[in-house]
């Protein structure tokens, strides 16, 4: 029997392009930069997906440092993505999805660097985020609801 655990967020547009975002109890202002046509009260949505990334890396490397036997005293993951805008603009036939993504990570610690380098390895290898982005995932709208 598989584990499979639902999670869910909804994302309301509000006045220009602000999203208030929601998932359980917490609330997140998604915008755009004013020079895409937003009021820059938040991340943009590419910048939030940057940053689920690294803080999935995070979450993961923090969770099993332990067993690893890795002291971790600091850790935190510099991502950066290439996003060609004249996909979004339908200005040219490219994806409007990153076309890289690349990231790094600073890690404070003590122990062996072969240690470090197999909790890494395995780091890279349980991240939900990460593999979410590194493996096609089925996409589906799943209703439309027309209100009146």
């Amino acid at each position: 029997m598989a584990a499979i655990t639902t999670f869910k967020a909804t994302a309301h547009l509000q006045d220009g392009v602000k999203v208030k975002t929601t998932s359980r109890h917490f609330e997140l202002t998604i915008d755009e930069p004013k020079s895409l046509g937003g009021t820059d009260t938040g991340m943009n949505p590419v910048e939030a997906l940057l940053a689920s990334l690294g803080a999935c890396q995070s979450i993961v490397a923090r969770v099993y440092a332990p067993k690893f036997g890795i002291n971790l005293q600091d850790f935190q993951v510099d991502v950066e993505g290439d996003l060609d805008l004249d996909g979004f603009f339908n200005k040219s036939a490219v994806r409007p999805g990153y076309s890289d993504i690349r990231y790094t990570f600073r890690i404070k610690t003590d122990s062996p660097k072969e240690k470090v380098e197999e909790f890494v390895s395995f780091l890279e290898s349980k991240c939900p985020v990460g593999d979410t982005l590194a493996n096609p995932v089925n996409l589906t709208l799943a209703e439309v609801i027309i209100e009146n």
